[in-house]
């Protein structure tokens, strides 16, 4: 399990990214990228990074359904994955 502290600034993160969005995108159509530098860092997506939903976990994300690996075997032996199944041959 990830340190809250971690999982609470992934949450910043992503409130920045969404909040500047717009802002961001008329700045790169413009081609200022002095305005661009100006922004905060965190404004950026790509210093977002995947982590489990459930768990904070950053390795072993999987996009499909926003969990870990782990989790989601933990999730789909217990059959809370609709669809999902073990397989069998």
């Amino acid at each position: 399990m990830a340190k809250e502290s971690m999982k609470a600034r992934e949450r910043k993160r992503a409130k920045t990214v969404a909040k500047y969005a717009e802002k961001r995108k008329a700045l790169k159509e413009a081609r200022d990228y002095e305005a661009l530098q100006k922004l905060p860092k965190n404004a950026s997506p790509i210093r977002m990074h995947n982590r489990c939903k459930l768990t904070g976990r950053p390795k072993g994300y999987m996009r499909q359904f926003g969990i870990s690996r782990v989790t989601f075997r933990e999730m789909a032996n217990k059959g809370l994955i609709p669809g999902v199944t073990k397989a069998s041959w």
